[in-house]
């Protein structure tokens, strides 16, 4: 093989999906109907595969009832609950695009997701924590109080014709929180003159390649971007992704992940629903405790997260009294993974078949991961190679070209897997996905001989000191290293002599102590000496996204606050 080639794997005899999400999970549903298909614990319930279509189906006819059409955008702005699956499986059974809402969002926040995506209708909670939703919709809105159901005429969202609440303690008896809301029990009774065959002839008429979901770039730097996914997306992006985890009807995955990520709605539950597998959620929101319990509980076989995840889980005090036995898989992902952290989880919490996955959002999400056939060294030092029907190309970062087989450039895909376009944004997606198809990741790593991949960090987290180049993920996998260190990030602040000057902040084991000096003396000889970190912070967190991404860029500004540096 030539070493200027891009490198293409096909993935054996596995053929894509033909189908919509709707027509392959009806099949689901024909095979496996009295199976466990989701059982939500924070709300006490369970359904089979037969209630689940059946419920489903109540709910699709409620969304046309309620005017709601093919290609129309439904928000969901929620926790993790069983009504946001259904939302999931709802639009997708009608052709309605789910625009997936960070529940974290505020007021400003929700503003720009809603009028980015043209949205239609939302549904929402009535609040969680410090999260007043039904508040801040109607500082948005103001409009609402005047309005009947189904009639906002709101100046500033002009698409917006329904806001809809649902309390996950209690659906199907929903209260009013204020004037011009609607609740679930409405949707539900508006379906109920829209026939079983009206229904399945608006499922007839949709396209594999009809767009089904918006999400929104989850990345640490910049406004998110609208990225408008398919049916054929993210379909054949989760049955391949359970396909590499074996996964079948007896398996039960544990979801700590949030469902507005593509990590929790297409490689959780998605990828459940694509084999007849049971989707099980722990909490409304990531708790460590509550996973392990549900694990144990339910006898999960599989369990997801990103790093930060895993290391909260292993490092409650409580870790050792839980069960973990029935664990076999999972995928961590959303995040670089340490090698230390790999180990830990595959013996501690009995993973052994535990999965590397990466990807992005445009990409549906996912791109490689690797299988439990891997070497131990590839399981824990690459992400894999990609899945199948998927190309992947390393490209110098200047000019474009693809760089021989081995040497660090920016990471490319092409395939069934590629988004659509961002909503509303032809020049940003120009610039993000070429001529030629190919979606320019932003993230710098090798790829060897037989395809597997190398992550060495983001493109724009790259520190150049005194023109030397610093990949922070090189060094932030030899600090895991370090028996004290439970995580790490690493990031460039500026210096006036040399550019850039590299920075960890760390975490430390609990109970464990550690200097500065004790980090940086562990550094050298090990590693050059201008990738020893000038500056060690100790903290007791990091800031980051609601999807367990450290956001090194509010690292940076926190830095250059404290030391007085100009940014």
């Amino acid at each position: 093989m030539s070493s200027a080639r891009s490198y293409f794997h096909r993935g054996g005899d596995i053929a894509l999906l033909g189908e919509s999400i709707a027509e392959h999970f009806a099949g689901v549903v024909s095979r496996f109907a009295d199976r466990d298909a989701v059982v939500s614990l924070p709300q006490n319930r369970r359904l089979s595969y037969r209630q689940l279509a059946d419920a489903v189906d109540e709910l699709a006819r409620g969304l046309i009832g309620c005017g709601f059409n093919k290609g129309d955008r439904i928000g969901v702005w929620s926790t993790d609950n069983l009504e946001w699956l259904l939302l999931q499986m709802a639009t997708a059974r009608i052709g309605a695009v789910l625009v997936n809402i960070n529940p974290a969002y505020r007021a400003r926040e929700l503003a720009f997701a809603l009028e980015r995506s043209e949205v239609h209708g939302i549904f929402t909670i009535p609040a969680f924590r410090s999260s007043d939703y039904v508040a801040m919709l109607v500082e948005l809105l103001p409009e609402l109080k005047q309005s009947g159901e189904g009639d906002l005429n709101s100046k500033t969202l002009p698409y917006l014709r329904r806001v809809i609440v649902y309390d996950p303690a209690d659906p199907v008896n929903t209260v009013r929180p204020k004037p011009g809301f609607g609740v679930w029990p409405e949707v539900l009774a508006a379906g109920q003159n829209i026939s079983a065959e009206e229904l399945d002839a608006v499922t007839a008429s949709l396209d594999r390649d009809d767009p089904i979901n918006i999400q929104y770039t989850s990345g640490t730097t910049g406004f998110p971007k609208a990225v408008v996914l398919s049916h054929h997306n993210i379909l054949n992006n989760a049955y391949f992704a359970a396909q590499a985890m074996h996964f079948s009807e007896t398996d039960r995955l544990c979801v700590p992940v949030p469902f507005y990520h593509c990590f929790g709605m297409v490689l959780a539950n998605l990828l459940c629903l694509s084999v007849g597998a049971c989707v099980v959620i722990p909490a409304e929101h990531f708790d460590a405790p509550a996973v392990l319990h549900a694990i144990e509980a339910e006898r999960c076989t599989a369990v997801h997260g990103v790093p930060t995840m895993f290391i909260a889980e292993l490092e409650h005090p409580d870790f050792g009294k839980f069960d973990l036995s029935s664990l076999r898989t999972g995928i961590m992902a959303g995040a670089a993974c340490p090698p230390p952290l790999m180990k830990r989880v595959m013996e501690d919490m009995n993973c052994r078949e535990i999965l590397i996955g990466y990807g992005e959002t445009e990409a549906s999400p996912l791109t490689h991961l690797t299988t439990r056939d891997d070497s131990m060294q590839r399981r824990t030092e690459t992400v894999g190679r990609n899945l199948p029907h998927q190309e992947v190309k390393v490209v110098d970062t200047d000019n474009g070209v693809t760089v021989p087989l081995g040497e660090i450039g920016e990471i490319c895909f092409r395939g069934y897997h590629i988004m659509h376009e961002y909503y509303g944004q032809p020049d940003k997606t120009a610039e993000t996905i070429d001529k030629n198809g190919w979606l320019c990741s932003g993230d710098l790593g090798t790829m060897d001989a037989e395809g597997y991949v190398r992550i060495t960090g983001r493109r724009k987290e790259m520190i150049i000191r005194g023109g030397e180049n610093i990949y922070p993920a090189e060094i932030e996998e030899f600090l895991f290293t370090h028996p004290k260190v439970a995580q790490v990030a690493v990031f460039g602040i500026p210096d006036a002599l040399y550019g850039e000057l590299v920075m960890a902040w760390i975490q430390l084991h609990q109970g464990e102590t550690a200097s500065e000096a004790e980090i940086q003396e562990y550094c050298k000889g090990q590693i050059a000496h201008f990738k020893i970190p000038k500056y060690v912070w100790f903290v007791d967190e990091f800031p980051m996204t609601v999807t367990g991404k450290l956001q090194k860029f509010r690292m940076r500004e926190i830095a250059v606050e404290k030391l007085g540096l100009s940014a």
